[in-house]
């Protein structure tokens, strides 16, 4: 697949270090920095430079990988100890978006099954796993959007939240794939981008990723999607996910639940777009997924200025829930799934 996307990577491991495109920093910067410590990982991870779900998953993989490179032992049940000690530690960064838990896990994992290696192989091996997580990803991102493609039409338009493309992925994204997909098929497809407040990851970062990639996208205000919608312009709605649960209650950044409802009364379609590493079989109901609250700071003056009165008291959820009951269907790379979603989330498994 050829698209100019390919030049966003916002993780990429070269000469033995993690890189990351700082979003903190976008649009104004492209800034990347190196990270060196598994210390520097938790940071990017905590403090948004590295975001989205599976790139989350992506970061931390590698960040495990620079831990177990410098356990300085020899003895496997000593490295196998140290190296949980290490995940436990980068799992506590965030604890909504499974792809962190499914990274760490699975690298773990790996290593629980070199026994008869020596450390100095099992260190090779995480590095290659590591490396396999990133180029997986990139892979269901475009078996994602080939599958999205499937339910879009030339001359759509279609209405995003938050940032679920190549800034968010290995490559590509999610709930963007579809449209730069159809973007190099000479489609005509247009996109409406919540700011996605507090942190205006529409306006920061989709915005960004989209006009440079030629895709027509305008910028709208969180509370002007009911307006567009009445309006008859938005023919769609496409999200990204953090966390889907086994009945198809779906975790995404905050303010996704009221397009849901949105959508619902002006019956347009609601499109959840994410991996298969997304879907938690293990969490069965929406109310069972961990909400991540973040600092009062981000609401009352974020980038610097303040906004809300000294001392206010401040509710600051970084994602809300959408009943699998306001989904039209989830897409995965393994294909698409619609309700009874519980059935078919289960299948992509079997």
């Amino acid at each position: 697949m050829t698209s100019t996307l390919e030049k966003i990577q916002s993780v990429k491991y070269e000469h033995d270090k993690l890189i990351i495109l700082d979003q903190t920093k976008l649009p104004m910067e492209t800034f990347y920095t190196k990270l060196d410590t598994i210390e520097d990982v938790w940071d990017a991870i905590f403090h948004l430079k590295v975001r989205g779900a599976p790139a989350i998953g992506i970061a931390a993989a590698y960040g495990l990988y620079i831990a177990a490179r410098d356990i300085e032992s020899d003895n496997y049940e000593e490295f196998c100890m140290k190296l949980k000690k290490h995940s436990s530690y980068l799992a506590s960064s965030r604890p909504t978006a499974v792809n962190l838990f499914w990274a760490l896990n699975r690298m773990e994992a790996r290593a629980m099954e070199c026994r008869d290696k020596s450390v100095s192989e099992i260190k090779v091996i995480l590095l290659t796993e590591a490396h396999n997580i990133r180029n997986e990803d990139e892979a269901m991102c475009i078996a994602i959007g080939e599958n999205g493609l499937k339910l879009l039409a030339n001359g759509m338009t279609v209405l995003t939240h938050c940032n679920a493309g190549g800034l968010a992925t290995a490559q590509y994204g999610t709930a963007l794939a579809p449209l730069y997909l159809a973007k190099d098929r000479g489609w005509d497809i247009k996109v409406y981008a919540d700011e996605t407040r507090p942190l205006l990851q529409g306006a920061r970062l989709t915005t960004w990723e989209l006009s440079r990639s030629g895709v027509d996208v305008t910028l709208i205000c969180d509370n002007m999607a009911a307006m567009v919608m009445k309006k008859g312009i938005i023919d769609a709605v496409i999200v990204g996910c953090d966390r889907v649960a086994a009945n198809g209650d779906t975790a995404n950044k905050i303010g996704t639940y009221g397009l849901a409802v949105l959508a619902k009364a002006h019956n347009i379609p609601f499109y959840i777009a994410g991996p298969t590493s997304t879907i938690d079989l293990k969490t069965l109901r929406g109310e069972d997924i961990p909400i991540e609250e973040r600092h009062e700071d981000e609401i009352t003056c974020a980038f610097g200025k303040r906004t809300a009165p000294e001392g206010i008291k401040v509710y600051n959820p970084a994602f809300d829930v959408t009943p699998h009951q306001l989904i039209t269907a989830i897409i995965t790379e393994k294909g698409i799934v619609t309700a009874p979603f519980d059935e078919g989330l289960k299948g992509l498994f079997e």
